[in-house]
């Protein structure tokens, strides 16, 4: 489902129309995957300037074959009240992984995340790992891309106003998940539509 909508160019001021996606079915739309996944879904250049600029919108991301939802919510406590309060009443998303996320560039991570082949929660012990044992400390780390199966993840985290991009094991990934399978009370709390991050991750781990 889109629609159409006036953008403002933030570089010279240019009204421009552009279309926001309040619906991402990709099995519908096969295309839209790949445009969430190089961000092309969230930025428009302006044909004035030629600026980049960011759109910001909420949308349901949703891949019936992968049996996968993430919500970009902005950070509406309301409207993700609503979400977690209906779905809590459909049997048909038994079995899907339900995700909430604030900006488009967590949507973005999820969905690289999950085509990998990867779970997003061992995903976030493995940059809470990291992100001490290089002493980074609460670093705003996003996983970037894994080079095939049993390969090196590269996780990606800003530093003096660049993004630097760091590598690590599969065991690490691997030494996640076997925590996770020792501690199934961690996974169960992801059940329904939640917001699986750094902050989520900290309540188990404190």
């Amino acid at each position: 489902m889109e629609n159409e909508t006036t953008a403002i160019c933030r570089q010279c001021g240019l009204k421009h129309g552009v279309r926001l996606y309040e619906r991402i079915n990709v099995r519908e739309a096969p295309e839209l995957k790949s445009e969430v996944l190089d961000g092309r879904l969230f930025v428009w250049e302006c044909p004035q300037c030629g600026t980049l600029n960011l759109l910001r919108y909420k949308t349901l991301y949703h891949d019936p074959d992968a049996r996968l939802m993430v919500w970009l919510t902005l950070g509406d406590e309301a409207l993700e009240a609503q979400i977690q309060a209906g779905s809590a009443h459909l049997e048909d998303l038994d079995g899907y992984t339900l995700r909430l996320v604030r900006e488009s560039g967590d949507l973005i991570e999820k969905v690289k995340i999950f085509e990998a082949g990867l779970d997003d929660i061992a995903i976030e012990m493995c940059k809470y790992v990291t992100a001490r044992e290089m002493g980074l400390g609460e670093v705003s780390m996003k996983f970037l891309k894994i080079d095939g199966a049993d390969s090196e993840i590269t996780l990606s985290y800003p530093s003096n106003g660049q993004m630097q991009m760091v590598e690590i094991g599969f065991n690490t990934y691997e030494d996640c998940c076997g925590i996770l399978l020792r501690n199934p009370s961690i996974k169960e709390k992801a059940t329904g539509f939640v917001r699986v991050d750094s902050q989520w991750l900290s309540a188990f781990l404190a």
